[in-house]
């Protein structure tokens, strides 16, 4: 039986020992490294650290960590200082306690355990920074600072090497498109698929030559600066001069005022071009209003009374697409539609006889047109895309070969596939990188 004196003295000594194991601090990473990030403008810096040992997710934990369960590292703490301006000039801030460009020690980030990386995205490009690391444990206890061996500097690059695929594909489009261009100025003709949706219009303009009625184009209601109503325009003045050869009257509500008046330009010279230039009446081409509704009111107004026996619509809508198509279903019209707007071309195809489906309708655009210019950008575009189509069939075949059961998982089939996969479409560049895997205490054990 211990004397009160003895147990007086284990109770201290246990206390003694216990504030000893409680004061302990965690061991501080190792191999801490900043360093530029690499295809960026400049606004970042990647950190890289080992764990500490008394890291719990550390590969050597289980070795050297203390057998004090107290001494476990929960997170990091990492601090960064500005070195120099981008003049090389040292920094003086008024507020030493603000983060952005501090010339003390600021706090940046608070990673986890197990966390080897961090980035710092508040840089500023050809700024220096100092950096430094330590380690906290479960009574908050901080490890001694790890700072970095060399200064990091963010600089902006001028190229992504990440996207050197990419930029292969662009150069080969690119030149496929100047080629047939250069061909088709020569005055080569070029051969280019027949749209049917083209094809019905000089059939709808001549059933309503038949039966005395007006041809009805509508160019959409964006204003003239739109695409979708450029190409509109190259489409009706097909539409205007095959209604001047049949001798058919053509109505163009606008939507725009300055829509009104490149559809007149456009109307006109499609007389001309026919032959008919007496048979031109401008006052067929007019303006409604900027209001959708109100426009599309008017239009279908003129739709129910004067019965059109062709409706064409070519450039950009919205709502009023539904409206449109619908009233020139219900008095029995042709109709030929042709919009980019995914939202709408449901529509169009439900109550219209035919449809030119986005990218469709550009291409009918320069179709129509006979400009070199347009219609061999059309035949570089579609050589692109028969490229894309045989490289996408390629890596589908090598994807499914890799994939067999039996193949090894180390072949030609396996290389090719992780090839096309991280540097066709990933981020390794033009050639495969021969790296050696590191673990978390930068060995390869």
């Amino acid at each position: 039986m211990r004397t009160p004196k003895k147990n007086l003295i284990a109770y201290a000594l246990t206390m003694s020992m216990t504030s000893i194991a409680f004061s302990q601090a965690p061991a501080p990473p190792s191999n801490l490294v900043a360093k530029d990030a690499p295809n960026d403008a400049g606004e970042a810096v990647e950190l890289q650290w080992t764990l500490s040992f008394n890291d719990p997710l550390s590969p050597l934990a289980g070795e050297t960590q203390s057998e004090d369960q107290n001494v476990i590292v929960v997170s990091y703490i990492i601090q960064r200082k500005t070195i120099s301006d981008s003049d090389g000039q040292p920094v003086e801030v008024e507020n030493p306690d603000t983060t952005q460009n501090s010339n003390k020690w600021a706090t940046i980030g608070e990673p986890a355990a197990g966390d080897t990386e961090l980035t710092d995205r508040t840089v500023e490009v050809n700024w220096t920074y100092a950096y430094r690391i330590a380690s906290v444990d479960t009574n908050q206890s901080k490890s001694a600072w790890l700072e970095t061996q060399v200064d990091a500097k963010p600089l902006m690059q001028w190229f992504n090497t990440y996207r050197g695929w990419l930029a292969v594909f662009t150069v080969i489009f690119s030149g496929l498109v100047a080629y047939f261009i250069n061909v088709a100025r020569t005055g080569r003709k070029l051969w280019v698929r027949k749209i049917a949706g083209l094809s019905a219009i000089d059939e709808a303009v001549g059933r309503a030559t038949e039966m005395g009625r007006p041809v009805l184009f509508v160019a959409g209601i964006q204003d003239i600066s739109e695409i979708q109503t450029l190409a509109g325009l190259t489409v009706l003045s097909r539409v205007a001069k095959t209604a001047a050869e049949y001798g058919a009257q053509i109505e163009v509500p606008t939507c725009r005022s300055l829509v009104m008046a490149a559809a007149r330009e456009t109307v006109e010279a499609a007389y001309l071009a026919a032959g008919a230039p007496d048979s031109y009446q401008p006052d067929r081409i007019h303006y409604l209003t900027d209001e959708q509704f109100a426009f599309v009111a008017g239009v279908t107004g003129y739709m129910v009374r004067e019965e059109p026996a062709a409706c064409i619509y070519m450039g950009g809508f919205y709502a009023e697409s539904l409206i449109l198509a619908e009233t020139g279903n219900h008095i029995g019209a042709i109709q030929v539609a042709g919009t980019a707007m995914p939202s709408q071309l449901p529509f169009f195809v439900a109550s219209c006889d035919y449809t030119l489906i986005g990218e469709e309708f550009f291409a009918a655009s320069a179709y129509l047109s006979d400009d070199p210019l347009q219609i061999g950008s059309l035949k570089g575009q579609d050589w692109g895309k028969f490229l894309s189509v045989v490289v996408l069939i390629v890596g589908l075949f090598i994807a499914t070969v890799a994939a067999l059961p039996g193949m090894p998982e180390e072949g030609v089939w396996t290389e090719a596939r992780d090839f096309m996969k991280q540097n066709l479409l990933g981020k390794d560049g033009f050639l495969p990188v021969e790296t050696e895997l590191q673990d978390s205490e930068g060995d390869h054990s």
